[in-house]
């Protein structure tokens, strides 16, 4: 028997997960390490930011999956490898030993060089501790409506756009009577890696909700004052606020950079076509960890998505002694972003389609479907 072992609950291993459970492989024992029971869907997250999902309509449940799957699920947080080894190591010090190791554990926030945002904003990811601030904001809110409420978002690409318009939709429901919100964004345009018509089309939508568009602003520090935390920037511009949510450029977890795999200079797991590790051949990688070294790719779901269908093939190839099948991502994808009102925008490559309900309703169709995999 042979101890085939996931780490982390992101979408290509929930693929991996499901297919396994479908088409057993005897001679492996499956093994799933990761924190948190229920993983969040990415693409139903700022719907349910804004309302229009409940948590469980968006969180797949790994124990059922892995019930599915003939899995042992072991809820820990991995700290590190033992290559020399085969083993992954735990916080609580336990240890797990594997033939075979794929690793799906996402990305977080890059914001350990700017002064007091570690200490004092908020992560998009993890999601779970970014869902924990939302909900006592809300709980907050209901309390107290009448007082004023300013929250920041450093990062003005899709995910600090979409958290952007879904916080606001979500407060305006809830009758708060004050609310301003502040969008920091470095670069002079919002989404630099989208479309200028869909870059374009964003910006507009933002004035035209009252966000506050700080653009070429690049934060250099999060300090607290009295009971709020304020925002300095190289301009020398300041702003107060009561929260601070950081959506900024994808980081790797440190235990991945210091376990010896190769990486790049940002410390994902460099990986070729066959979503191999190419400094180890028994480890794979997918999803936002990973860096495919023959293609640029952004660390969008939609990825993570497609490469679940490969890395499981390839998984089950490696155990039954096959050569490996190529993975070879769509130059152009289908992007829907929502805008927090029932409305969502299209795009695909050089195509856009300004927001609609019908775009929304689309968006809502294709995300449930993919959910309903898990059911």
């Amino acid at each position: 028997m042979k101890n085939l072992v996931l780490i982390g609950g992101g979408h290509s291993h929930a693929i991996v997960l499901r297919l396994f459970g479908k088409n057993p492989l005897p001679g492996i024992n499956l093994i799933l390490i990761t924190p948190d029971q229920y993983t969040p869907y990415s693409g139903m997250l700022p719907g349910h930011i804004a309302g229009f999902y409940k948590y469980i309509e968006c969180h797949i449940d790994l124990q059922n999956l892995c019930k599915f799957a003939k899995a042992k699920l072991l809820l820990h947080q991995v700290i590190g490898l033992d290559l020399q080894n085969n083993k992954v190591l735990c916080a609580n010090g336990f240890v797990v030993d594997f033939d075979l190791l794929s690793i799906d554990i996402g990305s977080t926030p890059a914001k350990l060089s700017v002064s007091g945002a570690a200490e004092y904003a908020i992560g998009a990811k993890p999601v779970k501790q970014l869902l924990e601030h939302w909900y006592k904001l809300q709980e907050n809110v209901i309390i107290n409506p009448q007082k004023l409420l300013s929250i920041s978002i450093v990062g003005g690409g899709a995910g600090g756009v979409e958290l952007a318009l879904s916080m606001q939709a979500c407060l305006q429901k809830l009758k708060i009577e004050n609310l301003e919100l502040h969008l920091f964004q470095r670069s002079g345009e919002l989404m630099p890696n989208h479309h200028l018509s869909v870059r374009q089309i964003m910006e507009r939508v933002l004035v035209n909700k009252g966000v506050k568009l700080h653009l070429s602003e690049t934060v250099c520090q999060v300090a607290p004052i009295t009971e709020k935390l304020q925002i300095k920037c190289e301009s020398g511009l300041v702003v107060e606020c009561d929260r601070v949510f950081w959506v900024t450029q994808a980081s790797a977890a440190d235990w991945v950079k210091d376990a010896g795999i190769g990486t790049d200079e940002k410390g994902f797991i460099l990986v070729d076509d066959n979503l191999q590790s190419v400094t180890h051949s028994h480890i794979f990688a997918a999803g936002d960890i990973a860096t495919m070294i023959n293609y640029h790719l952004p660390k969008a779901g939609v990825f993570a998505v497609r490469q679940g269908k490969p890395l499981y093939e390839n998984l089950r190839r490696i155990v039954l002694g096959k050569s490996l099948k190529s993975y070879k991502p769509q130059k152009a994808y289908l992007s829907l972003i929502s805008t927090g009102d029932g409305r969502a925008l299209a795009t695909r490559g050089n195509f856009t389609l300004p927001p609609h309900q019908l775009l929304w309703h689309w968006k809502d169709c294709i995300d449930r479907r993919f959910m309903a995999q898990f059911q």
